[in-house]
């Protein structure tokens, strides 16, 4: 017997749509999880601090994948570098080209992992990286590229630093003046 002025179909539907709440919160609250625990596999060195000129090298673990991705920056803008020794210049999804201040100057061809591309010139005043300034820094804007805003870190800026790399661990100095 129900008390005077309940309606049971009224706390029915208020206890169904409570429990899609509850449901919702927790697909919710697992999603941030696991975005987090995503995230640090792609990028486990996304909190270094880029901070120009303040050391001598740099300690990056690698990613799930095997790359080394660091945190940086071009023309002062933050950007996110993935090491790339098969690269012979640095390379910028096209993209990211008139956001960073960089114009497109002549088209090149490029190669790369997939294959032919053409791609354009242009010169980056200053990029950092760790404690590391690099200043007149020739680059390419490709359009191949623009699936993601990770820039490649090509051999003309990484041929300034040594390497040492131990198991998951890569460690860049900057070379002795010869």
């Amino acid at each position: 017997m129900n008390a005077p002025g309940h309606d049971e179909n009224t706390t029915r539907h208020m206890g169904r749509g409570m429990a899609w709440l509850a449901a919702l919160s927790l697909i919710g609250l697992l999603w941030l999880f696991f975005e987090s625990i995503e995230t640090r596999r792609d990028n486990p060195n996304r909190k270094l601090a880029v901070v120009p000129g303040g050391a001598t090298e740099l300690v990056l673990k690698r990613n799930h994948a095997g790359h080394y991705i660091a945190p940086g920056t071009i023309n002062g803008q933050p950007v996110t570098f993935m090491l790339d020794t098969g690269a012979t210049q640095v390379a910028l999804p096209a993209k990211l080209g008139a956001s960073l201040g960089l114009p497109a100057g002549p088209a090149m061809r490029v190669s790369t992992a997939n294959g032919y591309v053409e791609a354009r010139m242009t010169i980056i005043d200053e990029l950092g990286f760790g404690p590391f300034v690099a200043r007149q820094v020739q680059a390419s804007l490709n359009p191949g590229m623009d699936h993601d805003d990770t820039i490649l870190l090509g051999m003309n800026v990484l041929k300034r630093l040594s390497f040492t790399q131990s198991g998951d661990t890569l460690i860049l100095r900057t070379l002795p003046p010869q």
